[in-house]
């Protein structure tokens, strides 16, 4: 079973990688750090899927399932500048933030 505690669906290719630190601009946690023939993943749990390294990757060496966990539902809550606590149930049946693909997410229909 997925823990999102403990794992995150963040799956990095160093062999893909160019070095272009892209992914060490925009990740909001610190997720990668420089090394010489490509970046490094170092602090991988701190990963909050949103996905930002791999849209911003010009190789695809980085793949992640933004939405997944409580990151979409935060992420969404701060866009909307409300609070998480009111705006979304973390912990729906299936693991998620919103509680399953038919249900409604921060207010809004997935």
């Amino acid at each position: 079973m997925f823990d999102s505690y403990n794992e995150t669906s963040l799956k990095f290719y160093p062999d893909r990688c160019v070095n272009c630190r892209r992914c060490i601009q925009v990740c909001p946690h610190g997720v990668f750090g420089s090394g010489k023939q490509h970046v490094d993943l170092v602090l991988p749990a701190s990963c909050m899927e949103c996905g930002a390294c791999a849209l911003n990757c010009p190789v695809q060496a980085i793949e992640v399932q933004s939405g997944v966990g409580c990151a979409w539902g935060m992420i969404n809550a701060a866009l909307r500048g409300k609070d998480m606590d009111t705006e979304c149930i973390c912990g729906g049946e299936d693991g998620s933030c919103c509680g399953g693909e038919d249900s409604s997410c921060c207010g809004e229909s997935r």
